[in-house]
């Protein structure tokens, strides 16, 4: 299975953690991760490495020029890292046809070959939406969608290398960039929903994509979804937004996923 991580240093623990649940949760499959980044050395490939202790997971350094991202906005929280799996296609290895894209700040609970295996036809990607009816208007006002597609959250997505390279314009994602610069609130998402909407397949967030906001959010109308049921269900934990289980002010129940996979390489 082909796994594509882009990332910056600061995010190596979670970084391991999410691999150990990963090939906890697939214990006949290896990997093939392609890291894309600017500032790894092999002593932190050597680190990660030796805390996994894994022979089914083989690293590919893939060393991203950030000059072609000289225009894009960042902050703390989204650093240039974030805009590499938009380009993904142009950097990963010609003879691969896709890629499963996860964020470093998710665990893994249960296999993920029907997500892998899923049909993209001529779509680019597929990802999960975490918006209602409401936000998804907004959205599409705010960022001039080009069509009535999804908003999706980009921590996770199955990628259609082989599409990406016939049809993916540059100059498209580069141009949107420049002209609403000052209006991407989460760029990389806000983008690939933009441009691409119409080049997305959606797949169930609380499957794939499940996270302590959608569990709360359920509790609150007394609806049946509980920690139970995430555990026997959902096959991804994302801890996306500032509420990180690796720090000691988590709200919420889920990172005693997060600590399970942690204890396991801290052993």
């Amino acid at each position: 299975m082909n796994i594509l991580v882009t990332l910056d240093k600061g995010y190596i623990n979670p970084l391991c953690v999410m691999l150990s649940s990963l090939a906890d949760s697939h214990p006949d499959t290896f990997f093939d991760i392609y890291v894309m980044n600017k500032s790894f050395k092999c002593a932190d490939y050597e680190y990660i490495k030796h805390r996994l202790n894994s022979e089914k997971i083989r690293f590919h350094d893939i060393k991203v020029d950030d000059s072609m991202l000289a225009g894009a906005p960042v902050t703390d929280r989204y650093p240039h890292e974030m805009y590499y799996r938009i380009f993904a296609a142009k950097f990963l290895p010609v003879n691969i046809d896709k890629i499963l894209y996860l964020d470093p700040d998710l665990v893994v609970i249960k296999n993920l070959d029907e997500l892998y295996c899923l049909d993209l036809g001529d779509n680019y990607f597929a990802a999960a939406s975490h918006v209602g009816k409401p936000l998804q208007k907004l959205n599409e006002i705010r960022l001039q969608m080009c069509s009535k597609g999804p908003y999706i959250n980009s921590g996770v997505m199955l990628m259609n290398l082989d599409a990406l390279r016939r049809e993916q314009n540059y100059g498209v994602v580069f141009d949107y960039i420049e002209k609403n610069k000052n209006i991407l609130f989460l760029p990389d998402q806000d983008i690939i929903s933009a441009v691409y909407s119409d080049k997305i397949v959606t797949i169930d967030p609380y499957i794939y994509n499940m996270t302590e906001r959608m569990l709360a959010s359920h509790k609150s109308v007394k609806m049946d979804i509980d920690y139970q049921w995430v555990q026997k269900n959902s096959a991804i934990i994302h801890y996306c937004g500032r509420n990180k289980p690796w720090k000691e002010n988590y709200m919420g129940t889920l990172d005693i996923f997060y600590k399970k996979y942690s204890a396991v390489i801290d052993c």
